[in-house]
């Protein structure tokens, strides 16, 4: 039973010791943060310039049709 004891704290002091030294795990939630971030970015310019850039890409699309020949 003492063996078993031994192997299971050495097994956690390992483990405990590498988790302090790896630092993927929080490289990851910070590069999920900064992803969340930007996300809410995109989503509040879409949401703010939205009907803005709907008028300026009909108004561009209007002059394309314009510009076009008729075909016939």
């Amino acid at each position: 039973m003492i063996a078993f004891y031994a192997t299971l704290s050495s097994f956690v002091s390992t483990a405990a010791d590498r988790l302090k030294r790896e630092e993927k795990g929080a490289t990851a939630v910070e590069y999920g943060l900064m992803v969340g971030l930007i996300a809410v970015a995109i989503i509040a310019a879409v949401a703010l310039l939205g009907d803005n850039l709907t008028d300026l890409f009909n108004g561009i699309a209007g002059e394309v049709d314009d510009a076009t020949p008729a075909a016939g």
